[in-house]
C-alpha cells in the first residue's frame, strides 16, 4: 500500500523549527538548549515529523544525530521558509554584539591561514559575541557544501564557478562576490640550485622533482594541465592536500612546489623558502565569496557577508605588490 502524503493543512509548524535546530546542531541536547525546550520534548517533536513526513530523518549515533538524505532534502527549503517569515514578522537588524550567532565558514588553509587572523581581529574590535567556524574547503565547487547547510559561506578559488552559475539562468541559487587576486609562485628552499636568480628555467623546473597540492588528491593540476599545453611535463613524487604540508616538505628537501604568492609570510617558512616566479604562465588565482540566495534576506546572514567582505579587502591590502 503507497504511504498517503503528508497533510500540510494538519502540520505543526512549530515541528519544523525543532527540525532545523537539530540539523543545525546534529544533536538533540544542544538543539533543545537552543529552543529552550527539555530533551523529551525535542525527542517527541522529531518523533512527530517522522509521522508526519513518514521518513526517517535522524540516525542516531554515539556522537549525535545524522541526517538522512531525506533531511538533506527537506532541510534547504525548510529553512528558506523559517529565515523569510522571520523577517517577514520581525524585520530588525543584526547586532553582532548581542547575538550570540554561530556561523561557519569553508576555506582552504591558504585561504584561512589569511582571513582568520584578520576577522579575529574584526571580532574583537566589535566586541562580537558570534562565533565564526572555519571549516576545511576540499573542494573547488562547493555548491552541495552550501546548499546542505553545511557552511554559511565559503571562500575560495572557485575557476569552474562563473561558467556554471551562468548555465543555471538568471537567477542562479548560489551568488559570487569576487573579493581579490594573487599571483602562483614556486617555492624552493633557500640552498636549492634552483634558487639562483634565472636558474628556473622552464627546462630546469619539468627536470626537478615537485610536491603537487591537491584537494581532492587529482593525478593532474593546474600547473600539469599548463605545461601539457606546452609539451612538457614534470615528475611529481609527492601529492598532498594542505599548502602548509607541501611547505614543509619543500623546506626539508630538493622538491618544488607552487603556491599562493600570499601565503608565505603566514606558513612560519619565510626563513626557510624563497619565492620565484614561474617559467611558464599560469592564470592568477581569482579568490571570491560565494553563499547561497536563500540567505539574502537575512540580516545575520548580510552581517557575516559584509565582514568577510571587509576581511578580503583588508587582506588584499596586505598582499605584496
Amino acid at each position: 500500500m503507497t504511504p498517503r502524503p503528508p497533510n500540510f493543512r494538519t502540520l505543526d509548524l512549530n515541528l519544523l523549527k525543532v527540525f532545523d535546530a537539530v540539523m543545525v546542531e546534529r544533536n538533540v541536547t544542544r538543539a533543545a538548549e537552543h529552543l529552550a525546550m527539555s530533551q523529551p520534548a525535542v525527542s517527541n517533536a522529531l518523533r512527530r515529523l517522522r509521522e508526519a513526513v513518514q521518513e526517517e530523518l535522524f540516525l542516531p549515533t554515539p556522537t549525535g544525530m545524522v541526517p538522512t538524505a531525506q533531511a538533506q532534502a527537506l532541510w534547504p527549503p525548510v529553512r528558506e521558509a523559517l529565515r523569510a517569515l522571520q523577517d517577514a514578522l520581525a524585520p530588525q537588524g543584526f547586532d553582532a554584539r548581542h547575538e550570540p550567532r554561530q556561523f561557519t565558514v569553508a576555506m582552504s588553509d591558504a585561504t584561512a591561514a589569511l582571513f582568520a587572523p584578520v576577522l579575529a581581529q574584526q571580532l574583537q574590535q566589535q566586541g562580537a559575541r558570534v562565533g565564526l567556524r572555519v571549516v576545511a574547503l576540499a573542494t573547488r565547487d562547493p555548491r552541495a557544501l552550501l546548499e546542505r547547510g553545511d557552511a554559511d559561506a565559503a571562500i575560495g578559488f572557485f575557476p569552474e564557478l562563473p561558467g556554471l552559475l551562468a548555465t543555471e539562468g538568471a537567477s542562479p541559487p548560489l551568488a559570487l562576490e569576487p573579493l581579490y587576486r594573487c599571483a602562483w609562485r614556486c617555492a624552493l628552499h633557500r640552498e636549492h640550485p634552483l634558487a639562483a636568480p634565472g636558474a628556473l628555467t622552464l627546462a630546469a623546473y619539468c627536470a626537478a622533482d615537485h610536491v603537487r597540492v591537491s584537494f581532492a588528491g587529482r593525478a593532474r593540476g593546474f600547473v600539469d594541465e599548463a605545461l601539457a599545453a606546452l609539451g612538457c611535463s614534470r615528475r611529481v613524487m609527492l601529492t598532498v592536500h594542505p599548502f602548509a604540508t607541501a611547505c614543509a616538505v619543500v623546506a626539508q628537501t630538493d622538491l618544488l612546489t607552487v603556491l599562493p604568492r600570499s601565503l608565505l609570510p603566514a606558513t612560519g617558512f619565510v626563513g626557510r623558502l624563497v619565492l620565484r616566479e614561474l617559467p611558464f604562465a599560469l592564470p592568477p588565482i581569482d579568490v571570491s565569496l560565494l553563499w547561497h540566495r536563500r540567505h539574502e534576506r537575512d540580516a545575520a546572514q548580510r552581517w557575516l557577508r559584509d565582514a568577510l567582505v571587509r576581511a578580503g579587502v583588508e587582506v588584499a591590502a596586505a598582499l605584496p605588490a
